[in-house]
């Protein structure tokens, strides 16, 4: 492979280039090992010997052809292309003790976990490309709630072996996975700190499909990565990361099933890509509370752009562990069809974390479940609810602080609200700029501690309640607010909350001029609003 760069006449001017591997000219087939591609041969040492070929060449490619390939887990080298051609098909084991317990990365945290079956650590220039496929088996390992199975599935999934628990509601491939949480969490306060101290759970600590870990120069360029375990693709603490053409799968009711999450990560392109997942597609992580933010390695310089997810718990999106910050995004020209929730920003108090400096535009939404746009700082819901959210508590260093994020040129067909934030009564969501949104939605926009908030040629085609809504904000900017509510006598512009004060509609051709402002009695709305 040819040294290049990613390059992108539209980058921000603060967007450094990501410089993508340099793999040198020579080359293996799998085959030259013995390998045999018929879905029934072990082919472990086969991939361990042609990548070690490589690696005494000085690096190299190793070509998977059309077959079906049966391997345990496959530890990356530097300097090192694996590539799969059509008709390839990577199975990995189901065999729990076929994974060595490391130590690793997950959810936000280190941990124990079983090897990755595409596993990386301190490599630089390394690359998966090709049209094949990479299966992680992920039926052998993944735990499966009951609601989310018909009748027939769900007996099948009994006949198949597994445990189930008291309640016969969530389904366990063995006794040894159903019982690991609480082995995993008395071995952590014991101070066990060894992979061999967890071997008892083993079966609890679903790997990654694809883990690289303080990685450098990386690309993945092609193909399809499905059913992994847990997450799918998870880049932690590298940087100069390029993912485009590819596609990535996992069933919808699959536990911890997210796409893509970047992780700790700077200098990264995700482009020309395809999601639909059973948790969040594309999301931004750095870390998880205390860990998070003594580690102080944000996700930073990242570009997104024409992407498509069909199913997921958000299309794009940042958080919940974002404790070491995420920074300097652009998202743009993506596609949502059907997923939960379009974009998606969520955090709890203790994680601390800044987010700032993301621009978001030219996003498509079909069909979302619940918000097209979503700020929710109670992610964690300890909080309680309605009155108790108004209830302020000191600003800590555990203050997660969500600003400066500007999204512009948004259409959504379908959703249950418009645009939804719950902010921190402490540290409201600031500095937020929604800029020509149009959405038919049951409800338009649901704002709670909000502050420096503009709404720019909005325009939102509502089911019922006001057009907007807003409690407990500060100096909002509404500027031609259009669309139509079906609910007759609804008031335009809904305030309430005792700090709501400097709310400013403009332009009056707008609706919202020619319509009622409620206030609630808790807010003074001739104080609070004026139309201009």
């Amino acid at each position: 492979m040819k040294s290049e760069s990613t390059n992108h006449a539209n980058y921000s001017r603060t967007m450094p280039e990501v410089l993508l591997p340099e793999i040198p000219d020579y080359e293996v087939r799998l085959t030259d090992f013995g390998a045999v591609g018929d879905g029934r041969t072990d082919n472990t040492e086969a991939f361990r010997q042609a990548i070690e070929a490589c690696v005494n060449a000085g690096g190299g490619r190793v070509v998977i052809p059309p077959g079906i390939w049966s391997t345990g887990p496959i530890k990356l080298a530097s300097r090192l292309e694996l590539h799969a051609e059509a008709g390839a098909v990577v199975r990995f084991s189901k065999v729990f003790g076929d994974y060595p317990l490391i130590v690793s990365q997950f959810e936000g945290r280190p941990a124990i976990r079983c090897q990755s079956p595409l596993d990386a650590e301190g490599t630089e220039h390394v690359a998966i490309t090709g049209q094949g496929v990479f299966d992680g088996g992920g039926e052998a390992w993944r735990p499966v709630k009951r609601w989310k199975m018909t009748d027939k599935q769900w007996d099948r999934l009994l006949r198949s072996g597994g445990v189930v628990d008291e309640g016969e509601d969530m389904w366990w491939p063995s006794a040894a996975a159903m019982g690991g949480s609480a082995l995993v969490k008395r071995l952590i306060d014991e101070g066990k700190r060894e992979p061999a101290d967890y071997l008892p759970c083993r079966d609890f600590l679903r790997p990654n499909l694809l883990s690289f870990r303080r990685c450098s120069r990386v690309l993945l360029d092609g193909p399809t990565f499905q059913n992994s375990a847990a997450w799918n693709l998870h880049p932690w603490a590298s940087q100069h990361v390029t993912i485009r053409n590819v596609t990535v799968r996992n069933p919808w009711f699959g536990q911890n099933g997210d796409g893509l999450d970047i992780d700790s990560c700077r200098y990264v392109v995700v482009e020309d890509s395809t999601f639909d997942v059973g948790d969040d597609a594309i999301c931004l992580k750095s870390g998880k509370d205390e860990a998070g933010r003594a580690l102080g390695l944000p996700s930073e310089y990242i570009r997104i752009k024409d992407c498509t997810v069909y199913h997921g718990h958000g299309g794009f999106v940042i958080g919940s562990e974002m404790s070491g910050g995420v920074r300097h995004v652009h998202v743009s020209d993506c596609t949502f069809m059907g997923t939960d929730i379009g974009l998606r920003f969520k955090s709890a108090r203790g994680r601390g974390g800044v987010v700032e400096d993301i621009v978001i535009e030219r996003i498509r939404m079909t069909d979302i479940a619940g918000e097209a746009i979503s700020f929710h700082l109670f992610y964690e819901g300890v909080e309680g609810s309605g009155s108790a959210r108004d209830e302020a508590v000191p600003v800590t260093v555990g203050t997660p602080v969500f600003r400066g994020i500007h999204i512009k040129d948004v259409y959504c067909d379908g959703a249950e609200k418009a645009f939804l934030v719950n902010g921190l009564a402490e540290m409201p969501l600031e500095g937020v700029t929604v800029q020509r949104l149009v959405a038919s939605s049951r409800q338009g926009v649901v704002c709670h501690h909000v502050k420096r908030l503009v709404l720019e040629d909005v325009a939102l085609y509502t089911e019922e309640g006001p057009l907007v809504k807003l409690h407990q904000s500060i100096d909002v900017e509404i500027v031609r607010l259009g669309g139509a509510g079906r609910a007759s006598g609804e008031a335009m512009l809904a305030v309430s909350g005792s700090l709501t004060a400097q709310i400013e509609c403009r332009d009056p051709r707008t609706a919202v001029t020619q319509r009622s402002v409620s206030a609630a009695a808790d807010a003074d709305g001739n104080a609070a609003v004026r139309i201009g």
